[in-house]
């Protein structure tokens, strides 16, 4: 195979989307000395542990402090481990809390604001409570946010139950208690089932049908579409679409980094990989690339980036610690998935059911076996391959250190298995498929099938996460 170095081009995003404002650190480091874990999300809104929420008011003159404290508070004299519904710092930073009133969500009603107040400003990125509503003397905090969507109800749409149909399952305990988000490919709606049953609970509604969907956080949904421009981030908390972001062309294949906190987001059309900050909720750079991208892949190690241009079959690396530049790694046919460790790249044909090994520096070809029918998916862990068939439905372990196939397990559901999902903080994978409404466990250390459990839907993707807690009010 010929190598081929190129440096890749890197393009500041064109996209128009603006940085969102943050809660300055020393701010931030004030409320964690008595409120440790509070979350101090992208659009600026202050959550605390018990999801108490305050609207920070960005002053017009910051004051220069040696060290944060408080200035006033009302009801007068509280510490801010009372949480007092407004909460003036001597830097001239202010914080209101977000209280229910008659039923209603807003904020401190005061005849005379406060100077730091009357004259600051709300982040212009902030997401507002649904339903809140801001009192006549605070109007002025507003500027430019568009206040006609806290009337939005959000997404959430009530699924009609089955009559007479058995609901209850028992999961394995790593998803004991945890929820499913599920793109069915069959219906545009984001399906939401408690790991508990097998019904869906409700459905977060959207308007085209779901190309990749990813959670960062436990709290967001990443959610891109077929013929659709944007990207958008629905907050779990809120059940509601909280930013859209815009792309030159479609954005597709999605893969996050939890590690660095940042998402990349493939647009094949756009011969274009971008990176996006998960901190801020933004675009952070454009990388132009070689050829129309797809099958695209993050090593296990989190250094770098495989893609299959599918015009030409070519692979690509990108080293993202190397000034993110490009590799050809060579032309193979019919390429379901790539995976990368310890110095090796894994290349599956879905119809000629081989498996090629690469070895990364030379581009020498290390070994081709023949594996199950039809493979569709690899997972990469602790020194091992796990190779779905969707053939045979069964999942084949290779041992990387061997380049040897040492088990076999067959999944037993006669249905069309399609993809394999680590269970975060575990040792277990999800089976999971794509015509059928079933899900295998397997436990990747003792290379056993655990459980299988029964969907009502079947599965083109999934995430799963810890329930996620509503705000309270």
């Amino acid at each position: 195979m010929k190598k081929l170095l190129l440096t890749l081009v890197l393009c500041l995003t064109a996209s128009g989307a603006s940085f969102a404002e943050q809660v300055p650190q020393n701010v931030q480091d004030f409320v964690n000395q008595t409120f440790p874990e509070t979350n101090f999300r992208f659009d600026g809104v202050i959550v605390l542990p018990d999801n108490t929420m305050y609207l920070p008011i960005f002053p017009a003159k910051v004051e220069n402090v040696d060290e944060v404290g408080i200035k006033t508070t009302y009801p007068a004299n509280e510490t801010l481990k009372q949480k007092p519904d407004m909460v003036i710092l001597n830097n001239n930073y202010s914080l209101l809390k977000v209280i229910n009133t008659n039923g209603k969500k807003t904020v401190i009603n005061l005849m005379n604001p406060p100077d730091e107040i009357q004259s600051g400003l709300l982040p212009q990125d902030i997401l507002l409570p649904k339903g809140l509503v801001i009192p006549e003397t605070l109007k002025g905090i507003i500027g430019n946010i568009d206040v006609a969507i806290t009337q939005e109800t959000g997404l959430k749409i009530n699924n009609a139950r089955k009559v007479g149909k058995t609901n209850n399952v028992s999961p394995v305990e790593e998803l004991n208690g945890k929820s499913f988000y599920i793109a069915t490919g069959t219906n545009k709606n984001i399906q939401v089932i408690d790991s508990n049953t097998k019904l869906p609970n409700y459905a977060l509604e959207q308007n085209a049908v779901i190309n990749d969907l990813k959670c960062y956080n436990g709290e967001f949904l990443l959610v891109t579409y077929f013929d659709s421009k944007v990207m958008n981030i629905i907050s779990l908390m809120d059940e509601k679409v909280i930013k859209q972001v815009p792309f030159e062309i479609n954005p597709e294949q999605i893969i996050i980094d939890n590690d660095k906190k940042i998402a990349y987001i493939t647009s094949g059309s756009n011969s274009s990989i971008y990176v996006f900050n998960l901190e801020t909720m933004t675009l952070k750079r454009q990388l132009k690339i070689n050829g129309l991208c797809e099958k695209f892949t993050l090593s296990e190690d989190g250094n770098k980036l495989f893609y299959v241009d599918r015009n030409k079959n070519n692979i690509w690396a990108i080293e993202l610690d190397n000034n993110y530049k490009l590799k050809n790694i060579g032309t193979f046919p019919n390429i379901s998935k790539i995976a990368y460790t310890d110095g090796k790249i894994y290349v599956i044909s879905r119809t000629q059911n081989r498996l090629a090994i690469v070895d990364y520096e030379t581009l020498e070809l290390i070994s081709e076996l023949e594996v199950c029918e039809k493979p569709v998916d690899l997972y990469a862990h602790n020194k091992e391959l796990f190779i779905l068939g969707a053939g045979e439905n069964l999942v084949e372990v290779l041992n990387t250190e061997e380049n040897v196939i040492t088990d076999k397990l067959f999944l037993n559901t006669n249905a069309f298995a399609t993809t394999i999902t680590p269970i975060e903080n575990s040792e277990m994978i999800m089976i999971t498929n794509a015509r059928s409404g079933l899900y295998s466990v397997i436990d990747t250390a003792t290379k056993e099938i655990v459980k299988t459990s029964p969907l009502d839907v079947p599965v083109r993707s999934i995430v799963v996460t810890d329930k996620v807690k509503t705000i309270k009010w």
